[in-house]
């Protein structure tokens, strides 16, 4: 029999994260633990309480009477938590102390886009929360851990945006583009089909939302069934790449990785929407409107800098560089 467990707030959380995202699997890597570890936490939480919280099957995992009824308590008492360390962090701030809480996905964006900040509001403690997850990130506002957030939305497979959360759009449709080895055949050609690309052995982080499914279902609609590799480590996956272990998909705004070559999907199979994500009334709309120009500017001037994407850019008559065609 299993040890009980004396409850504590964590253990609501993860609760609450299974019935969110409906599977066990994801709920621990929302929660950065491995699936065992919150499958037997689970067990204990339901040992200690009495009975099953959750029903297993082809649709996922889902409250039972009494899962619903727990969580309903739950809720409210993470909810309660969340404003009294929110309210502790604002008075140990001290009294008129202005603050700014940012999240956002990893980007070449981030950098320009703090500069922006900092040097607009030299007084504000600004600070930073860097996920791979979007849906993490729009937890994190919902829960008022964060003021706004930089998130994207891989066409096709829809955020799960909590109520009460808004997002604002910075860039309807940027395509992903994939990096390779610098001696990989597929380098010289100046768009990359996917089908050019059917031995190759594709590196997806398991944590980022959708990203693995949305890759299958791009080499689906190309008559391909990919090899995926997971892996989490930013630097081991360049190194993958770089030695021609593996290919993976890139932001166009990234720069290449030493040893490799970024290039465009011929026919964009895979785009993203980018969005400044806040919570309905969080922030005066002339603050959000300076934080919104912030970021976009800074957006630009990465993508100004990219040569592979400026091409693209200018290929498909995008607005986003109006002079680009002049160079």
């Amino acid at each position: 029999m299993l040890p009980l467990v004396e409850l504590e707030v964590r253990h609501l959380r993860a609760l609450c994260a299974i019935a969110d995202t409906g599977s066990v699997r994801k709920a621990a890597l929302r929660l950065g633990m491995t699936q065992p570890s919150l499958t037997t936490q689970l067990r204990r939480i339901e040992a200690t309480l009495g009975g099953t919280l959750f029903t297993r099957g082809q649709n996922g995992s889902r409250p039972t009477p009494l899962g619903h009824s727990v969580l309903s308590r739950a809720r409210p008492i993470i909810a309660e938590m969340t404003a009294l360390v929110s309210a502790a962090r604002e008075a140990a701030l001290g009294a008129g102390g202005l603050r700014l809480r940012i999240g956002s996905i990893g980007s070449h964006a981030v950098t320009g886009w703090l500069r922006r900040i900092h040097r607009r509001l030299p007084e504000t403690d600004t600070t930073i929360h860097i996920e791979v997850s979007s849906n993490t990130l729009l937890q994190l506002l919902a829960t008022n851990q964060l003021d706004v957030a930089f998130v994207h939305e891989t066409a096709g497979f829809p955020l799960a945006v909590p109520e009460g959360v808004e997002r604002r759009v910075l860039i309807g449709r940027e395509p992903r583009f994939v990096a390779l080895a610098a001696g990989h055949p597929a380098t010289a050609r100046s768009l990359v089909p996917l089908s050019a690309l059917a031995s190759d052995a594709w590196i997806v982080d398991p944590t980022a939302d959708d990203e693995a499914t949305a890759l299958r279902a791009a080499f689906t609609a190309a008559g391909v069934d990919p090899r995926l590799v997971h892996v989490r480590d930013n630097t081991t996956a360049a190194e993958l790449v770089a030695s021609g272990e593996a290919v993976r998909l890139s932001q166009p705004i990234a720069d290449p990785a030493p040893g490799t070559v970024v290039r465009p999907l011929d026919g964009d199979p895979l785009t993203c929407q980018l969005a400044l994500a806040s919570r309905s009334g969080s922030l005066p709309l002339r603050d959000l409107d300076a934080l919104f120009t912030d970021l976009m500017d800074a957006y630009v001037d990465v993508a100004a800098a990219n040569p592979v994407y400026r091409a693209w850019l200018d290929r498909n008559g995008s607005p986003l560089l109006p002079s680009v065609g002049s160079h």
